[in-house]
């Protein structure tokens, strides 16, 4: 894959986007493309993360740990799966192509564009703020005498 391409599909993640050009160039640089076999497991859950997956081609199965429930969901193209710690296992659900983007590369992209971890923790910082609105408002129509 050309690098003009990574750096397309990178910037059609909302998160990534705030990089900027410059930074995301740095990635695609170090980042690694992967074509993942269908029924190929990706990573299991509760497996230690050391870098991010972006999904390019095909769909995975993200299913949790029986231990924790809740529903198995497919993500496809423009996922971007990013944990510490995985919190599902991803089976690809079809042949897949998967860009890896190691923690240690992505963490000395940040150091060297400062601008861009600053956009990145101010779009997370939106997200978040939303998120709280969305579960206070869904809090109020489900327990409306309960004060927030």
């Amino acid at each position: 894959m050309a690098l003009e391409e990574d750096i397309a599909i990178f910037e059609r993640v909302p998160l990534l986007s705030q990089l900027g050009e410059d930074a995301l160039r740095i990635l695609a640089i170090g980042a690694e493309n992967h074509r993942i076999q269908h029924g190929a497991v990706l990573f299991y859950a509760g497996d230690l993360a050391d870098g991010g997956y972006l999904i390019q081609h095909g769909s995975f199965l993200l299913e949790p740990e029986s231990a924790r429930g809740g529903d198995a969901v497919t993500a496809g193209p423009g996922t971007l799966l990013a944990d510490t710690v995985h919190t599902v296992t991803a089976t690809a659900a079809s042949a897949a192509n998967v860009i890896r983007i190691p923690r240690s590369l992505f963490l000395k992209m940040l150091e060297g564009y400062p601008a861009a971890a600053r956009r990145m923790r101010d779009a997370m910082a939106q997200r978040i703020n939303e998120f709280t609105r969305d579960v206070q408002t869904v809090q109020a129509v489900l327990d409306p005498d309960k004060k927030s």
